[in-house]
């Protein structure tokens, strides 16, 4: 997709003469060193423990476990902690980035919030298994969400420091790939070294969780050094123009501001967000719920779990890659459409023939991962495309705000349609109908997408 050096202009419209002439950062951008996009990747991969091990395949599957309540309980639980940390990502983000672009000070930022981050995954050490627990791991578990998603918006700021127009979708690939294998490698190690063995490293055993505790130390510290790279080798970019740091109710204004501002010169840009909200939100839900459904629904053990876990980063990483690549080649939006209609079709493969039991789960389970990185890098190269210099903090600080502005979605569908299935059903255990919630998410999102056009303009 090409960029021209005029803003977004309505279908049908003509350009504005006296509209300020602007330029997308990725079309100025010099190509970086395999350096500088490694050390860039290294922070997804060293993150990843937070993602992989602590939200989707291990932590999240023993907070929902028979020690803290009811499977039906702890999932709904779950879903009301996502739900609220959500919304306080939706707050926050936008203050956040637009003082991130004032400040130019996104590396700066990056580094303080992975290592808070850090900090919470390690603390997950003090969640025994028992039921009084259970919301201290949920708070914890949703502060770690907050920080990690702010975090994520100056990481993605950076893309334009490390990427140019002709390989973005490449660069974009290879940051989540680097992402699920890192996951893969974490998920092993903590596998073989804790879990698995009746008596693991340092005499660990499952006795009072511990296996499963100090899995989250080694998270913490996997966070802290494999993030290194990127924080030694890439450098914020020198402001001239650096401007005061505005408070909550100022960056608010601003961002109405700056949304009138994107509506204006280019509704299918407002378009792109709603729909990205959703369908995100929707991705967010495969991995936050997929894992516990494994467990809860079809049986699977913890180790289990971690098993299948590292061979799904395995099938998403190669995909991702590989989908980088097509992006740049038949365009983001294509590559998101092609996800979503897979991920819908599986999900409902799931819910249909959930009796079938673990190898169902194995077969749609491996299926859908292959989709949903390409889905989420797409997306966000979508947007990298259109960004003007200076402004990558405030518009992926719009775009983490309008995903987690609808960020309940998919949490409640998955509650709600629990619910739902045990009134239907008159079942104890409605657990796999919380897939249903999760597919009427993204089958919204895939609708809202489908009429998004493909601009060739920036962002005004």
């Amino acid at each position: 997709m090409r960029t021209s050096n005029t803003p977004f202009q309505p279908v049908g419209a003509e350009a504005d003469p006296s509209a300020d002439m602007t330029t997308t950062a990725l079309s100025t951008a010099a190509p970086a060193s395999k350096r500088k996009i490694i050390s860039w990747a290294m922070w997804d991969w060293g993150t990843q423990p937070f993602n992989t091990v602590i939200t989707t395949f291990v932590f999240s599957v023993y907070i929902t476990s028979a020690s803290f309540g009811s499977e039906n309980q702890t999932s709904q639980s779950l879903a009301i902690s996502t739900t609220i940390a959500g919304l306080f990502i939706a707050l926050l983000a936008p203050v956040l980035g637009q003082n991130s672009d004032r400040r130019g000070s996104k590396l700066k930022n990056l580094r303080n919030l992975t290592w808070a981050l850090a900090v919470i995954s390690a603390s997950l050490f003090v969640v025994r298994p028992e039921p009084g627990y259970l919301w201290v791991g949920l708070v914890l578990l949703g502060v770690g969400s907050i920080i990690g998603e702010i975090a994520g918006v100056n990481y993605n700021a950076l893309l334009d420091d490390v990427a140019t127009e002709k390989n973005v979708g490449r660069v974009s690939g290879f940051g989540w790939g680097m992402g699920y294998l890192g996951g893969i490698v974490v998920l092993l190690l903590i596998y073989f070294l804790f879990i698995k063995p009746e008596v693991g490293l340092f005499g660990v055993t499952g006795e009072d969780g511990m296996d499963i505790r100090v899995t989250m130390i080694v998270c913490g510290v996997w966070i802290l050094l494999f993030t290194l790279p990127t924080f030694l080798n890439l450098k914020d970019r020198p402001r001239t123009n650096v401007t005061q740091v505005t408070g909550v109710v100022d960056s608010y204004k601003e961002l109405g501001r700056s949304v009138a501002r994107i509506w204006r010169a280019s509704p299918h840009t407002i378009y792109f967000l709603l729909a990205s909200a959703l369908f995100r939100d929707g991705l967010a839900g495969v991995f936050a719920f997929g894992a516990v459904i494994a467990a809860g629904t079809f049986g699977f053990t913890a180790g289990e779990v971690i098993i299948f876990g590292a061979a799904a980063n395995i099938v998403a990483g190669l995909s991702t890659m590989a989908f980088g690549m097509l992006d740049d080649r038949i365009g983001p939006k294509r590559v998101i459409l092609i996800s979503l209609v897979a991920l819908v079709v599986l999900g409902i493969a799931i819910f249909v023939f959930h009796d079938g039991g673990a190898t169902v789960f194995w077969i749609c389970g491996m299926l859908m991962t292959m989709f949903v990185g390409p889905a989420q890098s797409a997306s966000r190269t979508f947007l990298a495309r259109l960004i003007p210099q200076g402004r990558a903090g405030e518009i992926f600080g719009l775009y983490a705000t309008t995903g987690r502005v609808v960020s309940f979605m998919s949490p409640a569908a998955f509650g709600l349609a629990i619910g739902l299935g045990a009134a239907v059903t008159g079942q104890e255990n409605t657990q796999y109908w919380g897939i249903l919630g999760i597919v009427l998410v993204l089958f919204a999102g895939l609708l809202v997408m489908i009429p998004v056009k493909e601009h060739q303009d920036t962002i005004a």
